[in-house]
Order: structure tokens, then C-alpha cells, then sequence
């Protein structure tokens, strides 16, 4: 189904790619990109998409992937909330990354991106806050322009179309500012947080008081990506393309990544305290990288890198291969030991962060072990993808609408031993389980 594309505005575009060459080469004068993620989420969401802006020539330091270090947002934005942040912080924080990345690469303006949550900074800064003459282009993807809902109960939340965050942003007769060229990337459908019907709540047929048209902009490029979810819209190929034909001016010279011989991984371990998802490093956490067999999930040989994080939480770097699948334990004080499976890493990777899984539930505890199918950057959606954990199709993957990023196999302690394989789509991981009764917890995460 084709791209659906929508008011475009007449605004100029800053570095046009070199027609015509067959490896990558710099755009010329490409302005840096600044990537901002989610509400819950972190940095490495964007690994894919720098991946592919470096195989289309963008220098890699002209790429930043920025971490948020509370990205859960508070019940009511006005209301200081532990481990939480609020509408303002998050410009603020934003505002202090433009200054920094603009004085590393000597750009009088940059370019920025968002994914959900992520988007609300954006156009705060730039709309609101006088930060256009800094913002060349500002692509937002996924982002509630409109609201998710609009209960006078949650008046104050900042995803509510009627609350004071939204009613300011929204209460101009355009949305954008002049001389930024503005972007957003949205789902036909197939967004969970922009329905008319609450589907992602308690109360599934409860109107939201906004629609599936709710991510677009009044005076902004709006294009459709039919088919995605509320993280593919973002995250996926068909995202990366249309972001980088908008900032460079044309279409990329490729949509695959460019492999690296001897990729370099780092990044750093955060936390989930009381379950609640943050940003913040973590000290004492014991990280051990393995070489896996990719048809066993068995290790193969001894772990080619320990470390025990600082303050700071960095627990890398380690240099690997490109097609070596991986295991890394991620033993951080007061979280589950977490086994993480990941399939071969095709370039190097400075955000490669590592937040241990959820506590272990009561119902994990008494099975033999768990093994999580993850996948950060998209939803598990049937019947739209081709889904097998163990040879099944994941009982607790729901039908329809995309919305669960997790499927859940837990396996009696006999059956701890053996290859667990994870099939989605193209990408195929094979994991093993670990002793629940140990703190224990396996985790087969999709890069794709």
C-alpha cells in the first residue's frame, strides 16, 4: 500500500545526498540528529535507525541518541512524582542536549526526532520556547499530538488533549513554527495510543476523544506508514527512510545496514527499582558478554568480557564479530540476574543499554524457569507478524490492534537445559532458560 502524504510544507532542506554512488558516501553538509525516546524508554530504541543514517553516510558523530533519565511521565504533570518526570524537566533536559550537541559539531542548528513521548520536548522547545532558530527540522513520530484521551479525571496528565501541557501546545491556528520544517510519521490504524476507543486501558470502549489522525500536525508534513505500530512508526525501516529523505532532501541510498567486520559495543546498565522503568546508571552491576552457538544458544567458551559497573553504570566497551550471537548477564543489586539473548550486531553500538527484566511474579517463581520474547522497538502483533516462541505461536499475544512489546514462556525445571528457539519474522534467536528458584530470568530481545 503506498505512503499516504499530506500538506507539505515549502520549507528548504539542508544537505542534499551525492547522486549516484554505490557505497555510502557523506551527505554533503548533513545537519546533526538528535534522537529522543519514549515515555518508558531509553536510547538503544534508536540503535537500528543510527545503524542505517551510517550506512547512508551520515558521520557518526553527527548521530546522538540521547538518554532521559526518569522517561516515565508523572500521573499529573504538576505533581512531583518519584522516579517520574514532568512536561517541563523534559524541555529543559532538551534544551541542554540541543546546547551541547550544537557546541560539539560547531552546527548552528540540528536536527531532531522523537518517538512518542519524545515528540512533546520537541515541539515544546521549538514552538513554545523560542528554540527554532537552533531546530533546522523536527520530525515527530507516534507523537499525541492530540491527546490520548481527554477524562476530566486525569485533567492534569500530559497525554490529555484538555490538560494545560496539550491545550498550550495545540491552542495556536498552526502548530508549527516558521523556518523549521516539521515532520510527522503516523500509523494508518494500527497505533495503540491514537484510537477513538481506549483499547490500552481497563476500559477498552471507553471513547478517547481522539482518532487515529491524532499524531499529525496542523501545518507540518504528515505522512501515513499503513501497517505500523506505535513504535515501528519510528523505529522501522520504512520510518528511517522517510526521516532521512526529509532532512537530507532526497531519498537514502539504502535502507540495509552496512556491516561492520569487528563491531564495538557499550552503553549502560539501568535500573528498574520497584519495577518502575528509569534511566538512572547503575553501580555494582556484573555484566558477562558470551559467545552463543546460533543453533544451540549454548556458550562457547568462556565469557569474552566481565565488568562491574561504576557510578557512571557504563559496562562496556567489548569488541566482537558481526555475526557472533550473543548472551549477556546483567547481575545488578535488588534486580533478577537477567540472561539477554540477542542476535549477530551488525555495527558498532554506543547505546547499547542494559536495563535487567522485571521482578520475577509469583506465577515466574513457581515454574522451573521464564524466558521473555522482547522486542523494544515494535510490537508482537497477530496476525500481521510471524510469530514462534518454542515452536508456538505465543498464547499471550493478542489478536487485532498492536500492543504487547512481551511474550511470556515459563517451562518446568526439566526442561531448563535444552534450545529455546524465538522466531519473528526474518529474525531468529535461540535462548535458554534459567532456574527461576535462583532469581533467575531469560530474556530473547528482537533487534529488528
Amino acid at each position: 500500500m503506498p505512503i499516504r502524504r499530506r500538506a507539505a510544507l515549502a520549507l528548504p532542506f539542508l544537505g542534499l545526498l551525492p547522486a549516484g554512488f554505490a557505497r555510502a558516501q557523506p551527505p554533503a553538509a548533513p545537519p546533526p540528529v538528535l534522537f529522543l525516546h519514549g515515555n518508558g524508554d531509553h536510547a538503544a530504541l534508536w540503535q537500528t535507525t543510527l545503524w542505517r543514517f551510517e550506512s547512508n553516510g551520515w558521520p557518526r558523530e553527527y548521530l546522538r541518541a540521547v538518554n532521559l533519565p526518569d522517561p516515565l511521565a508523572r500521573d499529573d504533570d504538576a505533581v512531583p512524582q518519584p522516579m517520574r518526570s514532568g512536561s517541563v524537566e523534559q524541555t529543559e533536559r532538551l534544551a541542554e542536549f540541543v546546547r551541547i550537541f550544537r557546541a560539539e559539531t560547531g552546527a548552528a542548528r540540528i536536527a531532531l526526532a522523537g518517538n512518542s513521548r519524545g515528540g512533546n520536548p520537541i515541539r515544546d522547545f521549538t514552538v513554545q520556547q523560542g528554540g527554532a532558530s537552533q531546530v533546522s527540522h523536527a520530525i515527530l513520530c507516534g507523537t499525541p499530538n492530540r491527546g490520548v484521551m481527554d477524562w476530566p479525571e486525569r485533567a492534569g496528565n500530559e497525554f490529555n488533549s484538555r490538560g494545560r501541557f496539550l491545550s498550550r501546545l495545540n491552542a495556536g491556528p498552526e502548530d508549527v513554527v516558521e523556518g523549521t520544517a516539521f515532520l510527522t510519521l503516523r500509523s494508518d490504524s494500527n497505533d495503540l495510543y491514537a484510537q477513538p476507543r481506549a483499547i490500552w486501558s481497563p476500559t477498552p470502549d471507553r471513547p478517547t476523544g481522539t482518532d487515529v489522525d491524532g499524531p499529525e500536525l496542523r501545518g507540518a508534513t504528515n505522512l501515513v506508514l499503513p501497517g505500523l505500530d506505535h513504535r515501528e512508526v519510528a523505529y522501522h525501516g520504512r520510518a528511517f527512510a522517510e526521516m532521512a529523505r526529509f532532512v537530507a532532501g532526497r531519498a537514502p541510498a539504502r535502507i540495509a545496514v552496512l556491516p561492520e567486520a569487528r563491531p564495538t559495543l557499550d552503553g549502560l546498565v539501568t535500573g528498574t527499582p520497584g519495577g518502575v522503568q528509569t534511566n538512572r546508571p547503575v553501580e555494582g552491576a556484573l555484566v558477562e558478554v558470551f559467545r552463543t552457538d546460533p543453533e544451540t544458544g549454548a556458550r562457547m567458551g568462556e565469557a569474552i568480557h566481565r565488568r562491574t559497573t561504576a557510578a557512571d553504570g557504563r559496562w562496556g566497551p567489548v569488541t566482537v564479530e558481526a555475526g557472533w550471537t550473543l548472551e549477556v548477564v546483567v547481575a545488578a543489586p535488588g534486580h533478577p540476574i537477567t540472561h539477554i539473548y540477542r542476535s549477530p550486531f551488525p555495527r558498532s553500538s554506543a547505546v547499547m543499554h542494559l536495563r535487567p527484566a522485571r521482578p520475577l511474579t509469583e506465577a515466574d517463581r513457581a515454574a522451573g524457569g521464564v524466558l521473555l520474547l522482547t522486542r523494544p522497538r515494535g510490537y508482537l502483533a497477530l496476525p500481521r507478524d510471524a510469530i514462534l516462541l518454542d515452536g508456538a505461536v505465543p498464547a499471550d499475544i493478542p489478536r487485532g490492534i498492536a500492543r504487547a512489546a512481551t511474550a511470556t514462556l515459563r517451562l518446568p525445571a526439566g526442561e531448563l537445559g535444552r534450545p529455546i528457539p524465538a522466531l519473528f519474522n526474518d529474525e531468529r534467536i535461540v535462548a535458554r532458560a534459567w532456574p527461576a528458584a535462583e532469581g533467575r530470568i531469560a530474556v530473547a530481545e528482537l533487534t529488528w
